[in-house]
């Protein structure tokens, strides 16, 4: 993955630095918060759903503030976006405020980090200067899959020997996040120093709606839907109802990170050689298998039928990998927009619309989640998305074969 580099300039190499290093502070931040909101504020189920408002808000106004900054450089704001994520993470190293100060500095901290994500890849691809694109964006993607390993390993050892704890006055695991995100800003003024010339893309906003992308708009919005019950209430299962730590979420998510390295790039091998419409297919078919047997073993786990050791857990895990590998499923719904667009240009812009609507769907869907959690049990909340991801196996028996 970081083999035979000699062939990467001093931009590159800085440019491997500043995602490497962020890629290990999201690690230590954004990674371990719902571990951080249970232990110390011990919040329900329906405070959990709360949270995701300061938390998503931020990537439906990240289109519209890059907008705004059209006399900054690319580099320029993505400094901006490190500042913010140092505040709100920072912060709560130092001290546990109320809950509602909290939800403010975890507000700035998902600020920053939603502007540097779109910002990421569009510096990284302005920095390529030859025509190797797809082999430097694979390099990207591997330097961030082996460092979030990394900082899983580093939180696992690090919440199993005590070092990090998140009961403590000082939470040691943030700190280190922030002073990460700040060499990662000084890496940024020495990236704009090496370039020459500054990185500005096209920032307008401009969204297309065309209904001949109607199944890329309802692909988009049961993303919305699955990936709030993916990132908040599959990992909430195992914090609240199994009681497990940040180490054992940590060594899960590590596992994930360990097999996406193979599990990424042979995806792009299966769409190649099985076609779109299979695997729009299998997509559909993972997040109706998984939640499925994940409401089983809720339920169970919740009544008390299902022991909460042994077996059954193994069970919730294997699950909970099997779902953190749909999210790389996400190329499948780009794949498939590019091969509907009337023409090329409306890609970007539906794209954006598409993002607007996922953290739309996405904030929509944690707050209900919560109240379905709280009256229901948690069960419903996955045999609800089970059920909307029938949506995704229509879509994808409209996808008409590619020859």
């Amino acid at each position: 993955m970081l083999k035979r580099l000699k062939d990467i300039d001093r931009v590159q190499l800085v440019y491997f630095a500043i995602i490497a290093l962020t890629a290990l502070a999201l690690g230590f931040s954004h990674n371990v918060l719902s571990n951080y909101f249970k232990d110390a504020y011990d919040i329900t189920a329906y405070q959990r759903g709360l949270i995701e408002f300061p938390r998503e808000l931020p990537g439906v106004l990240v289109i519209f503030i890059i907008a705004t900054l059209t006399a900054f450089s690319d580099i320029r704001i993505a400094m901006v976006a490190q500042i913010l994520s140092i505040i709100g993470i920072g912060a709560l190293g130092f001290i546990t405020p109320p809950f509602t100060i909290m939800l403010i500095f975890i507000f700035i901290n998902s600020l920053g980090m939603h502007i540097f994500m779109p910002l990421q890849d569009s510096i990284g691809m302005s920095l390529i200067k030859d025509n190797n694109i797809g082999k430097r964006m694979g390099q990207y993607k591997g330097v961030v899959t082996l460092f979030t390993m990394i900082a899983s390993i580093i939180v696992f050892i690090g919440f199993r020997t005590d070092l990090f704890s998140f009961q403590t006055e000082i939470k040691w695991i943030f700190i280190i996040a922030a002073m990460i995100s700040c060499i990662v800003l000084i890496l940024m003024f020495v990236l704009e120093k090496l370039n020459k010339e500054p990185i500005k893309n096209d920032r307008k906003i401009k969204f297309i709606f065309r209904k001949e992308y109607k199944y890329y708009y309802a692909l988009v919005v049961m993303w919305g839907v699955q990936k709030q019950i993916m990132i908040v209430y599959g990992p909430w299962v195992l914090i609240s109802i199994l009681s497990k730590k940040a180490d054992t979420i940590a060594i899960l998510g590590m596992i994930g990170a360990f097999i996406g390295i193979f599990f990424i790039p042979a995806l792009g091998r299966w769409i190649d050689r099985f076609g779109l419409k299979k695997l729009l297919y299998a997509d559909a078919l993972s997040f109706i298998f998984v939640y499925l047997f994940y409401g089983l073993l809720s339920a169970g786990f919740a009544s008390g039928s299902l022991a909460t050791i042994g077996i059954p857990v193994i069970l919730a895990y294997i699950l909970f990998i099997v779902d953190r590998m749909s999210t790389q499923m996400g190329m499948i719904r780009t794949i498939y927009l590019r091969s509907i667009a009337i023409k090329d240009s409306d890609i970007r812009p539906t794209l954006s619309l598409g993002l607007s609507l996922d953290h739309i769907v996405s904030i929509t869907c944690a707050y209900l989640g919560g109240i379905v959690w709280s009256v229901w049990g948690p069960q419903y909340i996955f045999f609800l998305a089970a059920g909307l991801s029938l949506v995704n196996l229509f879509v994808a028996s409209k996808v008409k074969e590619q020859d």
